[in-house]
């Protein structure tokens, strides 16, 4: 059976879906048809419920939910860190309040947790791809800060830009040190009980196989990257993937779970949420 599958092209979605579409893993019988796609119009994608699997981001699970189920791993969990805002400068958080910020979507987890934070600032919708646009928008003038996600959040400094606020920090100061769910995998409903249930081990073996062969991965990751601009090498991606594809990929903690009801909790109050925003785990 061909499975359409969807992933971003950030280096934690690829490292945890390569065993699967590149045969390192048996699929039983299982064929994958994958595109690679921002964070945004994953999360809009899945909206139309024509994939069968999808890297989304965990706030936008509530707008899918009727079609889909969240996967119980291949989710990219914060513990203590996550997006990065950053500014041309060092400046405080609330002094961003009424200003233009560069986010990567609002379906976006990032998004949600800067509006819980900071809920005045005007958005504006700069996507992940090309990796470098969101630099160009801030030197340029066009924003007075960023949002950053996937390896961007690694790179700024680089690229001669201050941190403003780690989402994933001022996250776990907000809710008692509750890790953040920021990405995970959903399936459709649609494929039926036992075949969602194959299909969800399988793509856990394929995390697992990552997880076991991680520096033959990194290798194989480098080689395929397409992102000239990126500028990713060995270093960063290890230390990417020590953040984003780690023991809560293979399987949501605890307080992982805990975490994304927290999160739904707290955008329902916040009216950033509809209020039927809950979350049913996929066996």
């Amino acid at each position: 059976m061909l499975l359409r599958l969807a992933f971003s092209p950030d280096s934690d979605d690829l490292f945890m879906f390569w065993p699967v579409i590149s045969g390192r893993v048996d699929t039983k019988g299982y064929r994958f048809e994958h595109v690679r796609a921002d964070t945004e119009t994953l999360n809009r994608r899945a909206q139309a419920g024509d994939l069968d699997v999808a890297a989304i981001s965990i706030a936008a699970y509530p707008s899918v939910a009727h079609d889909y189920l969240l996967l119980p791993h291949g989710g990219s969990v914060g513990r203590g860190y996550g997006p990065v805002v950053v500014a041309s400068h060092p400046i405080e958080l609330a002094s961003l309040g009424g200003k233009k910020i560069a986010v990567p979507g609002a379906g976006t987890t990032s998004y949600l947790v800067l509006r819980l934070l900071l809920p005045d600032f005007q958005a504006m919708f700069v996507p992940i791809e090309p990796y470098d646009r969101v630099f160009h928008a801030l030197r340029d003038g066009e924003v007075d800060a960023a949002l950053l996600i996937h390896e961007g959040r690694l790179t700024y400094e680089r690229e001669g830009f201050a941190k403003v606020v780690d989402i994933g920090e001022a996250w776990s100061a907000l809710t008692g040190g509750l890790p953040l769910p920021l990405g995970g995998n959903a399936i459709r409903r649609g494929l039926g009980e036992a075949r969602i249930a194959e299909v969800s081990s399988l793509l856990r073996e394929g995390i697992r196989y990552a997880l076991n062969h991680r520096d033959e991965l990194i290798d194989e990751l480098l080689r395929a990257e397409t992102r000239r601009t990126v500028g990713l090498e060995r270093a960063l991606l290890d230390r990417y993937l020590d953040m984003y594809a780690n023991g809560d990929t293979l399987g949501y903690p605890d307080d992982a779970r805990r975490a994304v009801e927290v999160l739904f909790q707290r955008g329902r109050e916040a009216g950033l949420l509809p209020p039927s925003a809950r979350v049913e785990w996929a066996p």
